[in-house]
């Protein structure tokens, strides 16, 4: 039979006190039992490990090896559960994120200042991915939760709805429709120069959607792969975009310019592996995107950048 951890905390303490009654008094047990107990021990090992003999409990030389090992084991046992507190208490932890584009580009900020101003113990692994991607790596526990659209998603995957994104026309400084406050037919697209994602973005599926469904065909005079660099294209030329609103109206030197009828809106959603572990870290991000996402999925406002 191996030593059980009440065997190590009941040697050292007796050892500690120089005495079977004084030990007893403070595990709160009989001296019989406690007796016993040692006796148990000493019989796992095959050693004697306390000396009895004298007015005072001693140590054999053995007990003092075995003693130095057990008050280790027991300062490492205590680390272990002292570490697990602190993820519980998301003093420390690890949190692996990803989201499409778009949301790296408007979301990201504010989650990530409010969750290391919660949490600055948490560490944060962010991906950007397609939505095709992500859902793959929860699959694969690669990830622990991904923003993305809502489905259909992947067989496994559960989603929590965020909020409702909308989408629309945006200009820079320098075209035409900069300062316009009536919406925009959407028929007269067809006559504007546009910079767009590339193919194969789900908001590029989506706006190429509003396209066919207007039966527009759309001039194309720029594709970009980044958000960041679509805006920087658009802030400093007379082509105009389609851009999530909460984009365009964050950005200097873009304008918001309405669309009738307005492109459909989406769903926002945080996806995660339905069989998967929650950990500290993930229900405390959910939490937190839950809370940013309250007052714009009750009003349609964009909340502010924190």
């Amino acid at each position: 039979m191996a030593p059980e951890l009440r065997h190590l905390r009941y040697l050292l303490a007796v050892a500690e006190h120089g005495s079977f009654t004084r030990a007893a008094e403070e595990l709160r047990v009989s001296q019989p039992t406690l007796s016993q107990q040692i006796r148990q021990l000493e019989r796992t090992v095959g050693v004697q490990l306390l000396d009895r003999s004298g007015r005072t409990v001693r140590a054999t030389d053995a007990g003092a090896v075995y003693l130095h090992h057990a008050r280790r084991a027991l300062r490492d046992l205590a680390a272990a559960e002292r570490a697990v507190l602190d993820v519980a208490d998301l003093s420390r932890g690890t949190l692996r994120l990803a989201m499409t584009p778009t949301f790296t580009a408007y979301l990201l900020g504010p989650l990530v200042a409010e969750l290391h101003l919660r949490h600055p113990g948490i560490t944060l692994d962010v991906k950007e991915m397609t939505q095709a991607q992500l859902e793959s790596g929860l699959l694969a526990d690669a990830l622990d939760l991904a923003v993305a659209f809502a489905g259909p998603h992947l067989a496994g995957i559960a989603a929590t709805e965020l909020f409702t994104e909308t989408l629309g026309m945006a200009v820079g400084d320098a075209h035409p429709l900069a300062g316009r406050t009536a919406p925009l037919p959407a028929a007269d697209l067809a006559q504007c120069d546009l910079a767009l994602l590339s193919g194969g973005f789900a908001t590029r599926t989506h706006i190429d959607g509003y396209f066919a469904a207007q039966r527009i065909a759309p001039r194309i005079a720029v594709e970009a792969n980044s958000l960041g660099a679509l805006t920087e294209i658009v802030r400093r030329t007379a082509l105009a975009t389609v851009l999530p609103d909460a984009l365009a109206r964050d950005q200097p030197g873009l304008h918001p310019v309405g669309l009738t009828p307005a492109l459909p809106a989406r769903t926002v959603v945080l996806l995660r592996r339905e069989s998967a572990y929650e950990s500290a870290a993930a229900r405390a991000f959910t939490a937190l995107a839950r809370d940013w996402a309250g007052p714009r999925k009750k009003s349609g406002a964009v909340p502010p950048r924190t």
